[in-house]
């Protein structure tokens, strides 16, 4: 799965070329998404993206991870970033994380790229349990999450590192039949 098509935006893998583009939107959204992200930071650069892509591409080749970046329909302007990622073939079930550029949040961005990956996870990986974490005080984290229909099981105690720190963090889980959002995708192989 490298690329998928919804309606308003598309969510594909990175490629090199994206990597500057990459990097100024994280840099960008250092004053909302770094406060619970401590990969996004004011001196990530071109070399940090590339590293990231190359992290993303052997994931997907192993299937331990699919990590796309949200971009505009037409694939060139990057929006934010979301992937299916810590993959338990054992359990059947994996972490769902999203991020959108503060130029872009508030539009139900998030929501909707999360629920086509939530679709895909259990139509297309058929998982039973899709997991969104987020550290405690991530409003707008947790409100995709309650949106996308997953219920709180607890508040974890050092569940994440933000920030180098270990956080409290709300388990949410999601469940075929609790999905709120379904939205049409296409898949590009």
């Amino acid at each position: 799965m490298r690329k998928i098509n919804a309606p308003g935006f598309c969510l594909r893998a990175y490629e090199s070329r994206d990597a500057d583009m990459f990097a100024a939107v994280v840099r960008e959204s250092v004053p909302t998404v770094g406060r619970w992200m401590s990969w996004c930071h004011a001196e990530f650069n071109t070399a940090d993206a590339q590293a990231w892509f190359e992290v993303c591409d052997k994931a997907r080749e192993e299937g331990s991870a699919y990590e796309f970046g949200i971009f505009s329909e037409d694939g060139h302007e990057l929006l934010g970033g979301a992937g299916l990622n810590l993959i338990s073939k054992m359990h059947n079930y994996c972490n769902l994380g999203y991020w959108v550029r503060p130029s872009r949040q508030g539009q139900g961005l998030a929501s909707k790229a999360a629920g086509v990956l939530a679709g895909i996870g259990f139509n297309e990986l058929g998982l039973s349990r899709i997991e969104v974490v987020a550290a405690e005080g991530n409003h707008g984290s947790i409100k995709v999450a309650s949106k996308l229909g997953a219920q709180l099981e607890c508040m974890a105690r050092n569940r994440l590192l933000v920030g180098g720190v270990p956080v409290r963090a709300a388990v949410h889980s999601l469940l075929p039949q609790d999905l709120r959002i379904a939205m049409a995708y296409v898949i590009e192989k």
